[in-house]
């Protein structure tokens, strides 16, 4: 953003750019929650990803989170989140990342794809 004080910078410029490069990188993040909302797993499958996210330390977010996780994933809150797929706990704890301030929720959120890929 050091052009911001450049006499030629133009914000819609800039702007088009920005929504440009999310667009692209819009169509594997569609893929991937198509082949999670596809991919069944197991209750236990599901747990062992919590445990490894709370316990194991293996995502970086507070630990009292870790109940809210278990109880949006044992009791959906949205029926498309009730079927047994790699989609439900992923959406239990982004749910429960809404606890967290906008920033921590954003890193949470990003390093939870890690997480469930190799779950």
């Amino acid at each position: 953003m050091l052009a911001k004080h450049s006499k030629h910078f133009s914000l819609v410029d800039v702007l088009s750019i920005g929504i440009d490069r999310i667009q692209r990188n819009f169509e594997p993040m569609r893929k991937q929650v198509e082949a999670w909302k596809a991919t069944r797993i197991s209750d236990e499958s599901a747990k062992l990803v919590i445990y490894r996210a709370f316990v194991q330390g293996e995502l970086d977010v507070p630990k009292h989170l870790a109940r809210r996780v278990h109880d949006l994933y044992s009791n959906p809150q949205v029926d498309e989140f009730a079927p047994r797929t790699t989609w439900s706990p992923s959406n239990a704890f982004t749910s429960a990342f809404k606890e967290l301030d906008p920033i921590p929720q954003f890193w949470a959120t990003a390093t939870l794809a890690s997480l469930m890929a190799n779950g």
